[in-house]
Order: structure tokens, then C-alpha cells, then sequence
């Protein structure tokens, strides 16, 4: 099992306002790109990879949709479009909720009113984390477990002082070289990383 997880800190929770800003500042197009890029392979999808997306721009709670392909029966496509549709939905089918709930949207897809802190801190329980740092580990020099879990972020970078609580919990950095890429373009790497990766 792959799990990515990224953190969308412009991303808004509200749907209309999801669709208003593709194209411009929140970038909300990466959210698309990232699910595309995770569950996708050419004329068919990766089995065995979860994506949790954490939209943070928001008046109340987080919103953290988790997207299961293995349980996934409509997909709908994998073209732009049809990815943020399903976003979209669970944003509204998240409208109310409390925090720390949780909400069936459709097959596959779910929503939580939980945080990015508190999302890592479950996944920490039965996952290798990883987090992307163009200073750590050369990708190709890490060992992986069954269940690695990569933190990846918009275009806003992950805040310094999140860094020590991640590297508490077990989160090791690793390094795609030293450039810095967009988190879709990190995806395809580390897929490709693991899928020559020897395991332990």
C-alpha cells in the first residue's frame, strides 16, 4: 500500500470557491494533478494507493477527503475536471460537521473534519512516513516498509515549525534531487522510485 498525503494550505473548503480559484492563487488545479498523478497509469489506475487530501483554507475545520482506489467503482476519469467534481462533492457533503467527524461521500471517497497535525499523527501509528526535503535521504538510497506514507504540500511550503513535530513522530526526509518539484510531479517519482525500490 503507497498513501500520499498532501497538505493544500490555500486550498478552500467551501466548493464554490474551490472552482473559483482554479487557475489562480490557491492553485486548486494541483489537487487534480496530485490525484491524477497517484492513482493513474496508462489505460488503467495503480491498485493499492491511498490519497488524502487536506484543504486548510477554511472559516471552521480542515478538510481531510481520503480517496481509496481499491475501493473506488466510478472513477468518473481521471481528466481535471472529473477529479475536482469529486473534491467539489465532498466538500458539500462535509457542509456541518463537527470536528473530527467523518462522512461516507461515495465509494472509495470520504471526508474528515480532521487536521493535518492530527491526520499524521494516526497515520504515524501504522505507516513509514516520509516527508520531502530537498536535503534528505537520496530516494534511491531509502529502504521502504509495506505501508510508506509521503507528506507532500502545495505551493506553499511546509511551515519550519510543523518540521520537529513530523520528525517526532517518525517522519524520515527524503530528497527527489535539488530541484524543487510540484507535489504531482513528486508523485510520479516516488512511484517510479518504489516501483524498482528492493523491500525489507
Amino acid at each position: 500500500m503507497r498513501t500520499f498525503v498532501l497538505r493544500a494550505r490555500a486550498a478552500p473548503t467551501d466548493s464554490e470557491k474551490l472552482w473559483e480559484s482554479v487557475g489562480k492563487d490557491a492553485h486548486t488545479e494541483i489537487l487534480a494533478h496530485t490525484l491524477m498523478n497517484a492513482m493513474f497509469v496508462a489505460q488503467s489506475h495503480r491498485p493499492d494507493v491511498v490519497v488524502y487530501l487536506v484543504l486548510e483554507s477554511t472559516r471552521d475545520f480542515s478538510r481531510t477527503i481520503r480517496f481509496d482506489i481499491n475501493a473506488m467503482h466510478d472513477i468518473g476519469g481521471f481528466d481535471e475536471r472529473s477529479l475536482l467534481t469529486k473534491v467539489a462533492r465532498a466538500l458539500d457533503a462535509s457542509r456541518g460537521m463537527a470536528k473530527e467527524e467523518t462522512r461516507p461521500v461515495e465509494s472509495g471517497v470520504s471526508v474528515q473534519t480532521l487536521s493535518f497535525e492530527k491526520l499524521v499523527q494516526v497515520l504515524a501509528e501504522d505507516h513509514q512516513l516520509f516527508l520531502m526535503d530537498r536535503k534528505g535521504t537520496p530516494i534511491g538510497e531509502q529502504v521502504f516498509a509495506d505501508r510508506p506514507c509521503f507528506l507532500l504540500t502545495d505551493h506553499i511550503p511546509m511551515p519550519k515549525k510543523t518540521i520537529p513535530g513530523l520528525e517526532r513522530m517518525g517522519a524520515k526526509k527524503i530528497s527527489l534531487g535539488p530541484t524543487m518539484l510540484f507535489a504531482s510531479q513528486c508523485v510520479v517519482l516516488i512511484h517510479h522510485a518504489l516501483d524498482q525500490a528492493p523491500r525489507r
